[in-house]
């Protein structure tokens, strides 16, 4: 088994290395698979509701910045983005089974272009090792979620007026379920490295 080196920034990058004659002509096919799987994943994780004080967690912004922080800032960001054209195009990949650009242009819109800002920032902080450290993983989905709420709240804003209560609509409800979701992460990515550092020393 091939030992882990410096060029594996990412988790999928280790998983499944691509080197050797032919490398080239294998990467495109490599991403399309992961970009593919990657929006699925938050195709499905959309669906997922947790029932919780003030307001059910959902898994779509965990898997968004698992994505982003597995595939590496490029491959996550264009996951992100083949996940929103699934939804444009009809496919029933947005929460509650939507579809359409009808959910773009409404109160959500904002926060599902910020999945692309999120997964892109996650991923190159993963290129630089921080989901290998509980605080690091913690830090960076801290951050990935800062540029969710962003754009989220801008549009959310716009949309349905900033003399009502924005704050309190689209972001105080969904702090703590962001919490929960950022602890779950910081212990499953680094947890995942070393099960795989031990795993590929061989016996």
């Amino acid at each position: 088994m091939t030992s882990l080196t410096a060029t594996q920034g990412t988790l999928a990058a280790a998983l499944w290395p691509l080197a050797g004659e032919g490398a080239e002509n294998l990467r495109f096919l490599r991403n399309l698979v992961l970009a593919i799987c990657g929006s699925l994943f938050v195709a499905a994780a959309a669906q997922v509701q947790v029932p919780l004080w003030p307001v059910p967690i959902t898994g779509q912004t965990f898997a968004v910045l698992i994505v982003g922080m597995v595939l590496g800032m490029r491959l996550g960001a264009a996951t992100l983005m083949l996940y929103i054209a699934e939804g444009m195009v009809g496919l029933p990949v947005f929460a509650k089974l939507s579809a359409g650009p009808a959910v773009m242009a409404g109160p959500t819109g904002g926060y599902i272009v910020g999945f692309i800002l999120a997964a892109g920032l996650v991923g190159y902080l993963a290129e630089r090792g921080w989901d290998r450290s509980v605080l690091r993983t913690a830090l960076a989905m801290l951050c990935g979620n800062i540029a969710i709420y962003v754009p989220g709240l801008l549009w959310l804003g716009t949309v349905v007026g900033w003399d009502k209560p924005v704050l309190e609509w689209g972001l105080t409800p969904f702090l703590v379920g962001d919490l929960l979701k950022l602890a779950l992460a910081a212990a499953l990515l680094p947890a995942a490295w070393k099960l795989l550092r031990r795993y590929t020393k061989g016996p």
